[in-house]
């Protein structure tokens, strides 16, 4: 199926309700992870993920946005994509009218405390940020609503936060936007119910991470193909994780 340009918004929409994410498993929330990479696996060009996107890319991640109680992100990723107005005004009035909050929650681990404050989101009143951490480190808001969890150390997991975010903020529904480093451990702790990943058609090289990072995954997690759609030269993948 191609998704663009023309028509991406409602093909990526189509693409998105195909998932299926409005209901939890096993005590969580279900989990879906969007992903981008360049065809020789690096996960960002100067620094970026946007450098390998496409039109149809990011419709696909507004869609996944809109669809979501909640967004969880990296602090690194938050800190170096300077995340900002995750929907457009149209997709915030289509979740009001449909009973739900205007904007996703968003979540981010740090088992530090250091949290980029000073990045837009922090100031964009009304959006609610689920900060889990391991320290007595306050943090700030600049206009957000900003909630901090404290886990005892090593205990700022993504299964504990996903447990917390379903039982204690009523999430059903969870997109992860990322890093890297977040991604493997999701993906160690079990709680990855789909991958949507994007290859770009670049050839990049350089240090740059890619979309996993960390120590091997023993055994390493096998997946399944369920979908292959196409906007010009980029491919998007859905995968699901086999038992």
């Amino acid at each position: 199926m191609p998704l663009g340009p023309a028509g991406a918004s409602r093909v990526a929409g189509a693409v998105v309700d195909g998932l299926g994410l409005d209901g939890a498993a096993s005590g969580r929330p279900s989990v879906a992870a969007a992903m981008v990479a360049s065809a020789d696996g690096r996960a960002a060009v100067a620094g970026r993920s946007v450098g390998l996107g496409h039109p149809a890319d990011r419709a696909l991640l507004r869609a996944l946005r809109a669809a979501v109680d909640a967004i969880l992100v990296g602090p690194g990723t938050l800190r170096a994509e300077r995340y900002a107005n995750l929907l457009d005004p149209d997709q915030r009035a289509a979740r009001v009218e449909a009973g739900r909050p205007a904007h996703p929650l968003v979540a981010t681990i740090s088992r530090s405390g250091r949290v980029p404050v000073d990045i837009p989101l922090f100031a964009e009143p009304g959006v609610p940020i689920q900060v889990y951490t391991e320290t007595a480190a306050e943090v700030g808001s600049r206009g957000a609503d900003v909630a901090v969890h404290r886990f005892a150390p090593g205990g700022a997991r993504p299964g504990a936060a996903l447990r917390h975010l379903h039982e204690s903020r009523g999430v059903r529904s969870v997109l992860c936007e990322g890093g890297p480093t977040l991604l493997r451990a999701l993906v160690d702790d079990a709680c990855l119910d789909h991958l949507l990943l994007t290859l770009a058609p670049l050839l990049a090289a350089g240090a740059a991470p890619a979309p996993l990072e960390g120590e091997p995954l023993d055994p390493p997690a096998r997946l399944e193909l369920r979908a292959v759609h196409r906007a010009d030269e980029h491919l998007f993948m859905h995968y699901v994780p086999l038992p």
